[in-house]
């Protein structure tokens, strides 16, 4: 019972220290999750751009063809009719002076113009032989170069080109045509900073009243998300194409830059980089880099315009009319196509249009700056609830409310994006609380089961396999604590245990316990019962606990008279074993009690030490019906309680007595089948018996003693003891009667 006590005192200890040791840990995890957010690697990043992405695929900003932006598209039909790429200069200046002369409101080229156009008449020239040039020169009159000619064309309209941001080559001359207000904190060591870049030809960047750059910033999978409105290059703001054509097209010369600390800006002190950059009349809300989250439409046909028809007069004139134009490529073999969060390959040029619709929409999607504290926040809280729950509750309770809070996190995020344009990201936390969820519940599953193991290993030791499999399986019928239920309830002891270690040494009494044990217990365990303590050379062992047994009785009665029967081949092997070493041999003799009552059974003892056992009177009653076996010399002492709930079994009555500890007298009863009588005795000895008792209890003592001359003529030597007994209480009773009321019971004073 020792080793018992140990294994559940150390469950105990790990049920009372788990609590703290599982909160530890998540809290622990929490800590690494946060962190890891926090420094935010690409794989940390890729789940919130899965989520963002996703959000953009189910709910596509929808296009709108009042918007004043439109794309002249120098396609695969444009190519074919004006031939490859590049054109001449010429035939740009036909396309900017057609743009013009339609009323578009600025035009803006996604095409670098860095080298001279080779087609030019005056590098024809130039490369001809001295008479060959000069007849060129004489027929053709004062040659005017194409880039002249396109430069012209450029400086008549408000015309924005582009410009290529690298850190390869420097462009000394490179000079922003607007104008820069700063609000607050400086923001250019927060901007995308470039050390060197690409620009035009020099008399087409003079005419042009605006350059922006065509960088692109993608994540790392190449995915444009966000979009730089503004760039630093030698301490110089670069504006982005799209802010620098919506500037020239409202006649802005300034572009305000409002950064942390400004007016109306909460920084607490600290330079945080960029709020919102107002390009003319528009105010337009930038991450701290001057980026802007770009919410993007699918592609339309009805937003571009083909560059041939523009030129050929064939363009409807209310498609360019007071609109931003963007001339670029669709054209494959030119290789401007970016991938964005809807499509897979979209040409840059549309990208550039699209911040711009964005812009002029007004419907802006933003991650504001409070959204990784209000993740984080969330994540912990959540995460310290799930691990709650998870101790709490059964995994069949938690696991579907922690997946529901899992689940409800990217619910929550598209709200806020369908209906606030707010991005946060959902799936970081909903990962990790996934893996304390998921780790949570292997976790305590894994301590279960090791609880279990444990529980299958120390009451293995006390109850039957099955009874075992019937807790693990259902742990809320093992109530902790105490419980009044009924029980019946089997003592059994050694006899003449005294003589038997006399004559053994310590080993060899050891020995002898274990060998008599052992089976006795697999006797009781067999039957569903539990092994309550051993006590030396006795042990005591109950039934109807811990689990439920509606026959409890039968089995503890059939239990006793297989311990009965057990003891006849046990003696055999131990005479056998005495006779090999020359030694003396007695048989050994036992006595078992067995008494049915209300008891309280559970985990009784102190916090430092306990046994599962059953206390009470019934308890007491069963160990004093096994002393009065030797006081009968019979081998089991059944009360009425327990034998009137076996009818099957043959019972014969041994007394009516008053036990120690009790007042009101009880009937005693053995089993038959223990005296060591042939079956075809039974039943005339227990009608002799029974008429026996009545002629005693109604105080016919001549009767009575005769009749005991009849029972002891069946020749049973177990009751000797017995008959004895009673004759010698018919000899006091002859010489002092038993007082009137005397309903034949015997109170006994010994145990």
């Amino acid at each position: 019972m020792t080793d018992l006590n140990d294994r559940v005192k150390r469950g105990l200890n790990w049920l009372a220290h788990l609590p703290s040791f599982y909160i530890a840990t998540i809290a622990l995890f929490l800590v690494g999750a946060i962190f890891l957010r926090i420094s935010d690697p690409f794989p940390v990043k890729a789940l919130r751009f899965i989520a963002f992405d996703a959000y953009q695929k189910i709910a596509p900003a929808k296009y709108d063809p009042s918007l004043p932006v439109r794309i002249v598209d120098i396609d695969e039909a444009s190519l074919k009719r004006y031939g490859q790429w590049p054109w001449p200069r010429t035939v740009m200046a036909e396309l900017r002076d057609k743009l013009a002369a339609d009323g578009a409101a600025a035009v803006a080229f996604d095409v670098m113009f860095a080298e001279p156009d080779r087609t030019s008449l005056d590098r024809i020239a130039a490369a001809l032989p001295k008479r060959a040039a000069e007849a060129l020169t004489a027929a053709a009159g004062p040659l005017q170069s194409n880039d002249a000619i396109f430069a012209q064309s450029i400086a008549r309209a408000p015309t924005v080109l582009a410009v290529t941001l690298n850190h390869a080559q420097s462009a000394p001359g490179l000079k922003s045509k607007a104008g820069f207000a700063i609000a607050g904190d400086d923001p250019r060591p927060f901007l995308q900073t470039f050390s060197g870049a690409v620009d035009n030809l020099p008399e087409l960047d003079a005419g042009a009243q605006g350059l922006g750059s065509v960088n692109w910033i993608p994540d790392r999978d190449e995915v444009v998300r966000r979009v730089p409105l503004m760039f630093a290059k030698d301490g110089q703001i670069i504006p982005s194409l799209a802010a620098e054509a919506l500037r020239v097209a409202q006649g802005a010369s300034t572009f305000v830059l409002k950064a942390s600390n400004a007016s109306g800006e909460t920084a607490f002190g600290q330079a945080t980089g960029m709020n919102h950059v107002r390009i003319g009349q528009f105010e337009v809300p930038t991450d701290p880099d001057g980026a802007v989250w770009l919410k993007y439409r699918p592609s339309h046909p009805e937003a571009y315009i083909p560059a041939w028809r523009v030129i050929s007069g064939e363009a409807n004139p209310d498609d360019i009319a007071g609109r931003i134009i963007f001339v670029g490529t669709s054209a494959a073999g030119l290789i401007d196509l970016r991938a964005t969060p809807l499509a897979q390959g979209v040409p840059g040029v549309e990208v550039h249009a699209q911040i711009l619709e964005h812009i002029l929409t007004g419907k802006f999607l933003t991650r504001p700056d409070y959204a990784l504290p209000i993740e984080l926040a969330i994540f912990a809280i959540l995460g310290i609830g799930i691990a709650t729950l998870l101790l709490k509750t059964s995994a069949i309770v938690a696991a579907p409310i922690s997946l529901a809070i899992i689940a409800a996190l990217p619910v929550g995020g598209w709200f806020a994006f369908v209906k606030a344009g707010l991005l946060f990201d959902p799936l970081y936390p909903a990962f990790c609380l996934f893996l304390i969820v998921a780790g949570g519940t292997v976790y305590l599953y894994r301590r279960t089961e090791q609880q279990r193991a444990e529980v299958r290993r120390a009451f293995g030791q006390y109850v039957s396999p099955t009874v075992v499999q019937e807790l693990i399986a259902h742990p809320e019928k093992l109530v902790l604590g105490g419980e009044e239920r009924e029980l019946t309830i089997l003592f059994c002891d050694v006899r003449n245990f005294t003589t038997i270690s006399e004559g053994l040494t310590a080993i060899e009494l050891t020995r002898f316990i274990n060998e008599l044990l052992t089976p006795l217990t697999d006797l009781v365990l067999a039957s569903g019962g539990t092994v309550d303590k051993y006590m030396g050379d006795a042990i005591m062992a109950f039934w109807n606990a811990p689990l439920d047994d509606a026959d409890h009785a039968h089995h503890a009665c059939e239990t006793a008279r297989s311990i009965a029967a057990a003891m006849a081949p046990l003696n055999e092997r131990w005479r056998a074993e005495a006779t090999r070493l020359n030694r003396p041999f007695k048989d050994v003799r036992i006595g078992i009690g067995v008494n049915t009552g209300i008891c309280c059974v559970g985990n009784l003892g102190s916090t430092q030490r306990f046994d599962y056992s059953a206390i009470g009177d019934e308890v007491n009653v069963s160990s004093r019906l096994e002393g009065l076996s030797k006081f009968y010399g019979v081998t089991t002492v059944v009360s009425e309680a327990a034998a009137s709930k076996c009818p099957d079994i043959a019972y014969l009555e041994l007394d009516l007595v008053q036990v120690k500890g009790r007042t009101k007298p009880s009937r005693l009863y053995t089993m038959v089948e223990t005296l060591g009588c042939s079956a075809d005795l039974y039943e005339e000895l227990i009608a002799d018996h029974t008429a026996m008792l009545t002629k005693y209890r109604s105080r016919q003592w001549d009767n009575a003693e005769a009749a005991i001359g009849v029972c002891r003529a069946k020749g049973v030597a177990a009751l000797e003891t017995l008959y004895n007994l009673l004759e010698g209480r018919i000899a006091e009773f002859r010489l002092t009667p038993p007082p009137d009321d005397w309903d034949g019971a015997f109170v006994a004073t010994e145990k």
